[in-house]
């Protein structure tokens, strides 16, 4: 599959990509989020977790690293973890933290600033890409593994035609 491209002209755009993905995810998901400051990483992700259901505030992890968010998809309980690693001083912190437990196979886990958990980080199975373009963004989606073909076929599926 090749990768999913998009210009995203504003906000409601980046929304809308959100809730399209919160329909294309699935346990044990591991998505990097690559872009400069100010690229849409993190509205990605609060619309993606709002749109799979988290009714309350979702809050930048910038000073705590991670926040974890309880949801139903397809009907069954999961977790949503949201990692921003900008902060971090070394990739040690990652694994002192305890995150890569986290990453069992039954969480989605959802990574701004991926390279800062180089190499320690687990890999990826969806790589987004964001850059900002104009007055928008584009954006970039590449399937890394099987799971990450599946969500992209999937999000294929949810996305309005």
């Amino acid at each position: 599959m090749q990768p999913y491209k998009a210009y995203l002209a504003d906000e409601s755009a980046t929304a809308a990509l959100g809730a399209a993905l919160a329909r294309a995810i699935v346990p044990g998901l591991v998505i990097y989020l690559h872009g400069d400051l100010g690229a849409g990483k993190t509205a990605l992700t609060r619309a993606l977790i709002q749109a799979a259901g988290h009714a309350g505030t979702v809050k930048s992890p910038t000073y705590t690293l991670s926040e974890p968010y309880r949801v139903n998809l397809d009907g069954k309980p999961a977790n949503i973890i949201h990692y921003d690693l900008y902060r971090m001083a070394s990739p040690e912190e990652f694994l002192d933290a305890g995150f890569r437990e986290d990453f069992d196979g039954r969480n989605i886990c959802i990574v701004e600033w991926p390279e800062k958990g180089e190499p320690v980080l687990p890999p990826p199975d969806v790589r987004v890409l964001l850059n900002v373009s104009g007055l928008g963004r584009e954006v970039e989606l590449q399937p890394l593994s099987d799971l990450g073909l599946l969500c992209l076929d999937r999000l294929a599926s949810a996305l309005p035609r």
